[in-house]
């Protein structure tokens, strides 16, 4: 059996070069000359034998055999940077500071909770809370400007972060009192296509939520789109907690006549290699026992 050669620069150079579609904005993302970009990848490529980039354009293509390889070499990177976070698990002791970053969507009441129970079982820890759009999240946790992270729906991640299942919570349909639809308890797709809706996007411009109507305002905030159903600007789609909350006042329509509406994922984010110190691995536990409990009471 051949020695390897190849290392994991050389991997993370491929993967990232891969998704960028271009050796200079490789370079930009992980702070390195174009340069040590491309010999990372020609040696990676004398080493293996065959050829992962077809440099014949402008830009460079990937080849049939460097499609074939890349899910490993992706693989690869996963698996150390999960390694990395195990062996730093083991040598670091209990963080004397916590940044926490919270999607502004999540029930807050939970979380308050959550976090006096933080408060007294590390009663010495200094926290920093940080509170945004779910985007926001994404980018503290992976620029290590937040240790964690608690997000509502399932967008997409980079992958320097995982994602860990929490809770699930469902959509409620949502309609001022004067609103016309106020007055059919459980509407149909049809009835629904008549009026205005509120659809959730992020910041970013994404669509969150696919839009029933063929009239739609888009809206970066459940608690906005809330306040704005109050205000008879139109129906939405919300999180239960939110359709709740004691400081709207909207009515709820039953969706039994309506296609399934997939539920809304609580869930916590973390970056792959970082530690799972003792606080870390308390705050989910916790946090996935604080909802169990209120769904078995």
């Amino acid at each position: 059996m051949s020695r390897i050669t190849w290392n994991l620069d050389q991997l993370e150079a491929f993967v990232t070069a891969a998704r960028c579609g271009s050796f200079t904005a490789t370079a930009r993302q992980l702070g390195k000359a174009q340069s040590r970009v491309s010999t990372a990848i020609a040696n990676l490529e004398a080493d293996l034998g065959f050829l992962l980039f077809d440099r014949s354009g402008k830009f460079p293509v990937l080849t049939e055999d460097g499609r074939e390889v890349l899910n490993d070499a992706g693989s690869v990177l996963t698996q150390c940077q999960r390694l990395q976070s195990r062996a730093l698990s083991v040598v670091s002791a209990n963080p004397v500071q916590l940044a926490i970053a919270m999607d502004e969507a999540v029930p807050i009441e939970n979380f308050e909770m959550l976090y006096a129970r933080l408060a007294d079982r590390f009663p010495h820890l200094s926290v920093t809370l940080l509170n945004g759009s779910q985007e926001d999240i994404a980018s503290w946790i992976d620029e290590e400007k937040a240790d964690i992270g608690f997000v509502l729906q399932d967008h997409v991640l980079p992958d320097s972060l995982e994602r860990y299942a929490i809770a699930r919570t469902g959509q409620a349909l949502i309609v001022s009192e004067n609103h016309p639809l106020a007055a059919v308890p459980a509407p149909t797709e049809s009835q629904l296509i008549e009026y205005r809706q509120l659809v959730i996007r992020d910041r970013l411009g994404q669509a969150l939520g696919k839009p029933i109507s063929p009239s739609y305002w888009h809206v970066d905030s459940f608690y906005l789109i809330s306040s704005l159903v109050m205000q008879g600007i139109g129906w939405a789609f919300v999180p239960e907690h939110v359709a709740t909350a004691e400081w709207y006042e909207v009515k709820t329509l039953s969706t039994e006549n309506l296609p399934y509406q997939q539920d809304f994922i609580l869930s916590a984010i973390k970056r792959r290699d970082t530690a799972w110190n003792a606080v870390l691995e308390w705050l989910l536990a916790e946090s996935q026992q604080l909802f169990t409990e209120e769904k078995e009471a």
